[in-house]
């Protein structure tokens, strides 16, 4: 069973950094990683993406030049470090697990039903 649980979130001001964390269980080999945002009332929103290796990464246009993802693979984490942030940056940020469909356009990563596994998410409030 594969489980993903997040944790680094907290409240930052303007122009401030946090680096959030999602550390996996099970078998996620092979899988693409990714984290989204959902402010309330609004949609949930892709914010980037990574392959385990590091090699294959995608940024929402939004987050591009600020926000980078890494990996741990001796300890399973998925790490999601934010700078620069902005009020809008607000919202309870989750990471989710691909299915294993292949390799994933960055549309098709975006595409929340694309995703089996999610994490309760961790809140970011950012203050201006």
């Amino acid at each position: 069973q594969v489980q993903v649980e997040e944790s680094g979130g907290g409240l930052v001001q303007t122009g401030g950094s946090l680096r959030l964390s999602c550390a996996a269980s099970g078998r996620t080999a092979g899988r693409m990683m990714s984290w989204f945002r959902q402010a309330p009332g609004t949609r949930r929103d892709f914010v980037a993406a990574t392959s385990w290796s590091g090699g294959t990464t995608y940024q929402a246009t939004f987050v591009k030049g600020r926000f980078t993802t890494s990996t741990d693979i001796t300890t399973n984490t998925v790490y999601l470090q934010m700078n620069n942030l902005k009020p809008e940056d607000t919202g309870v940020y989750s990471c989710a697990v691909a299915r294993p469909l292949g390799a994933l356009s960055m549309r098709g990563l975006a595409t929340v039903a694309n995703y089996d596994f999610w994490g309760q998410g961790t809140q970011v409030t950012v203050s201006s």
